[in-house]
């Protein structure tokens, strides 16, 4: 059997780069896994399928559609699970519990698991995004503690009192030894976290108080938490927030930073008073999370390589439109990284920043120090840029710096707040923009909205009914165009048993050229201006959702839930 060092080197490791890891593991104390990873010698499957091949365990590089037993969700606390990396995956032929791990020289975890569970464990190397995953589904669905963090709260005495323990930035994982109102609020954002929820609301009533999650755009009530315990709640968030916890007549804002395991999560809060107590909305923005590419964010060919053509271009607007949470910074980041950092200057302003982009210099707006998107967009024009994004043209004064930074040779991407991208233009020109200018600067406008997609785990194909022929014919198909079947999800655990999981966008992109730009120029209405792209062959957001129906990534209900009836131009 090849030694371990033969072995590393086969995979791609040099020898020199191998004695480099011992000594450095050596000296810090790490393993010499962690050690390669550390410097990124090695990707961590082909690593992890070099440790399984050495000491003869089993290597899964992928691990969606595993089942978790129930007993091991029952029996392991969810942070012992998250803490260390371990994940049920089934019994083997002999008996033994096979667990994934991505630690293979850390046996400690493993033997604490086996006392645990009073059996049997047999290690499997997996990658560690796919064991978090794993886990992050498998306790999807438990109580997360939720039931028993309420029943402390009902017997603790003073409630009140306890809300004012805070740390700099909260790990939610952590409930041990805290408060019973603290340990509540962590789970509950833990829970949230875990069923990828973008907002959570603590929405007050006569009797009790309600917990809602958003999830993939909808919203959804979770627990209900006592009537008495509302006021603790809303002071231990406010004091995560940093907000005046005796202010309780006027509407406040804060931010916190959460901590689950290695990520971290930055939270804005806001608090509006109401006739039953103040409400408090949270929401949470995951900086682990990785800006997503071109490719993996729904746009058709036709339109990825449209936007690839204008990422090219020196200067000019590119103005992507939407609603608040339609993935606007998202499309904007995913060109972002099409962008060559390495031959071009890269500036971003933004409210706040959603992902971290390496290569590329984003700064957070601060109103009350007097940075805001105008400000920060003219100290961007004498700091040799080629690229600019700004996060949102909200007045005329960002939009004239951001015309002015296009007409002076550089390329500013931006959001604005409309219906589609012709209402943009007049959005424009109403905010006291000159048409020449407005004209002379856009060179591409997106308009998108999010669609939830079909659950993979619970996807059906059936055939189109009565239903489903009346939701066919107001977007304009027959049961012939989509084969006379269509995609739906019948509800599963995964999906929260609504037949949705994840999100994908739709677009309606529209390129200013000589003829839009006339319109422009001549006060063409927005409606007429949309009559005349459709004209020239411009896809809608209704027509860009049908395709995705077609091709059975969502359903009819979500196009005519997101989508409004697009013009006729008979």
């Amino acid at each position: 059997m090849s030694s371990l060092s033969e072995l590393l080197v086969d995979a791609g490791l040099s020898r020199e780069r191998l004695d480099e890891c011992r000594r450095l593991a050596n000296t810090s104390g790490d393993s010499l896994d962690r050690a390669i990873l550390n410097r990124a010698y090695l990707p961590e499957a082909k690593l992890l399928e070099v440790y399984a091949s050495h000491l003869g365990y089993d290597f899964e590089g992928q691990l969606e559609g595993t089942k978790v037993p129930v007993s091991f969700i029952d029996a392991v606390p969810v942070h012992f699970s998250r803490n260390y990396n371990l994940i049920a995956l089934g019994t083997s032929e002999d008996g033994a519990l096979r667990v994934a791990t991505c630690a293979p020289l850390e046996p400690q975890p493993m033997d604490d698991l086996a006392a645990m569970l009073g059996m049997d464990v047999e290690p499997v190397l997996s990658p560690r995004n796919e064991i978090t995953t794993l886990i992050a589904r498998a306790y999807r669905h438990k109580a997360d503690g939720v039931n028993q963090a309420l029943a402390d709260v009902a017997e603790d005495g003073d409630i009140a009192g306890l809300a004012s323990e805070i740390s700099d930035a909260e790990d939610v994982l952590d409930v041990s030894n805290k408060a019973p109102i603290i340990k509540l609020v962590n789970t509950i954002l833990f829970q949230a976290l875990k069923l990828r929820s973008s907002d959570v609301h603590f929405h007050p009533y006569e009797d009790r108080t309600q917990v809602r999650f958003r999830i993939d755009g909808i919203l959804y009530d979770m627990d209900s938490v006592p009537r008495k315990a509302h006021e603790a709640i809303i002071s231990r968030v406010k004091v995560m927030g940093k907000m005046d916890i005796a202010e309780r007549r006027l509407p406040q804002d804060g931010r916190a930073s959460l901590r689950i395991g290695d990520g971290e999560v930055d939270v804005r809060i806001s608090s509006v008073p109401t006739t039953n107590g103040e409400r408090i909305v949270m929401r949470l923005l995951d900086k682990t999370t990785k800006a997503h590419t071109l490719d993996e964010i729904g746009l058709s060919e036709e339109n990825r390589a449209t936007f690839r053509s204008y990422l090219g271009f020196n200067h000019g607007i590119i103005l992507v439109t939407g609603p608040t949470g339609s993935g606007k910074t998202t499309t904007l980041y995913a060109g972002l990284t099409e962008i060559d950092t390495t031959q071009k200057n890269v500036l971003t302003i933004e409210d706040p920043v959603e992902y971290t982009l390496s290569g590329i210099s984003q700064v957070e707006v601060n109103t009350k120090k007097g940075l805001t998107f105008a400000a920060g967009l003219r100290s961007f024009l004498r700091q040799d840029p080629d690229v600019m994004m700004v996060g949102e043209i909200r007045d005329l004064e960002t939009a004239e710096v951001a015309i002015r930074a296009s007409l002076t040779g550089h390329l500013v991407f931006s959001t604005v707040h409309t219906n589609d991208a012709a209402s943009t233009i007049a959005r424009m020109v109403d905010q006291g923009v000159e048409p020449y200018l407005v004209s002379s600067s856009l060179i591409l406008v997106v308009a998108q909205r999010l669609v939830r997609t079909v659950c993979k785990h619970c996807r059906e194909m059936i055939p189109v009914n009565d239903e489903s022929r009346a939701k066919l014919a107001e977007l304009g198909l027959t049961p012939e165009d989509v084969g006379g079947i269509l995609a739906h999800g019948i509800g599963c655990d995964d999906c929260f048993g609504s037949g949705y999981a994840g999100r994908t966008a739709i677009y309606e992109f529209m390129p200013v050229g000589e003829e839009l730009r006339t319109e422009i120029m001549d006060g063409v209405t927005a409606s007429q201006m949309k009559r005349n792209a459709i004209k020239r062959g411009v896809t809608t957001l209704r027509k860009d959702g049908v395709m995705k129906i077609i091709e059975g990534i969502t359903t009819p209900d979500e196009i005519l839930r997101v989508t409004q009836i697009d013009l006729d131009i008979d």
